[in-house]
């Protein structure tokens, strides 16, 4: 492989700072996903009559879901001995950890706890219109991985490897950049198959799409990434793998159920 035949990435993860307030790509990325969310689940609400109270109550739920989450995930998931023997590492979310398998398992119990205190909404159609949106999280936090030049590929010599020069001097697969075109995909489609059929989708449908599509794509790009972990070095297929498995399956049920149910009506 040469070096020269890569594209040389070295952008700071930082855009800027103040004194000691450091401004960087991730961050903002994360919280502008949140923005673009709920500018489009609040249309999607008025489409179908909901309250914006709800929908505000919705978006603090899965912030902390998603937060809280991912967090504990990286840290169960990934690094549990460390992390068991310093439980208060867990709290410096600052020093970097989030893991989108968390992720998923918070957002769905903020939803169960969101509809738990509101028993006019059905959790399956939240879980559904939360589902269109959630890509776009994804999306803009693998380019803020991207940035980071974290959760890199292994060594190819493909012509649009990518040196993370703040790594080493090593052309690798943009993994990341893989996932984050994947998860846009996914979400124009979700969303253009929200505003084809609106409120005429079977109960199940985008929970069922997401969960399907997402893990399976993640499933398979795993293999161009690098292990997180060491102990992963000694498995067949790696942690995120192994967790993606349990997610495919889960949205299967969903897709094959809200296909039964669409041709009962």
């Amino acid at each position: 492989m040469e070096v020269f035949l890569a594209i040389n990435w070295n952008v700071s993860p930082e855009i800027f700072s103040i004194g000691p307030i450091h401004i960087r790509w991730y961050g903002v990325l994360f919280a502008l996903s949140f923005i673009i969310g709920y500018q489009i689940l609040s249309n999607i609400f008025k489409r179908e009559g909901k309250s914006p109270k709800d929908l505000e109550g919705l978006t603090i739920s899965m912030i902390l879901g998603t937060v809280i989450g991912a967090r504990l995930g990286h840290c169960l998931f990934y690094e549990p001995q460390f992390y068991l023997n310093n439980p208060i590492e867990i709290l410096k979310i600052w020093h970097g950890g989030l893991a989108s398998h968390g992720a998923a398992i918070g957002n769905l119990i903020a939803v169960i706890i969101f509809v738990n205190r509101r028993k006019h909404i059905s959790f399956i159609w939240v879980l559904d219109r939360a589902s269109i949106v959630i890509p776009v999280g994804a999306f803009m936090i693998r380019v803020g991985n991207f940035f980071n030049s974290e959760i890199v590929g292994k060594p190819t010599d493909i012509p649009w490897a990518v040196v993370f020069m703040r790594l080493d001097n090593i052309p690798r697969h943009p993994s990341q950049l893989y996932e984050a075109i994947v998860y846009l995909g996914i979400f124009i489609f979700m969303l253009l198959s929200y505003y084809r059929t609106n409120t005429n989708t079977p109960p199940g449908r985008y929970i069922g799409y997401l969960l399907t599509l997402l893990f399976t794509a993640r499933f398979f790009i795993e293999f161009t990434k690098e292990n997180q972990s060491a102990f992963e070095a000694d498995l067949i297929l790696n942690m995120g793998q192994l967790l993606s498995i349990p997610f495919i399956i889960l949205g299967l049920y969903f897709m094959i159920n809200s296909f039964r149910y669409k041709r009962i009506e």
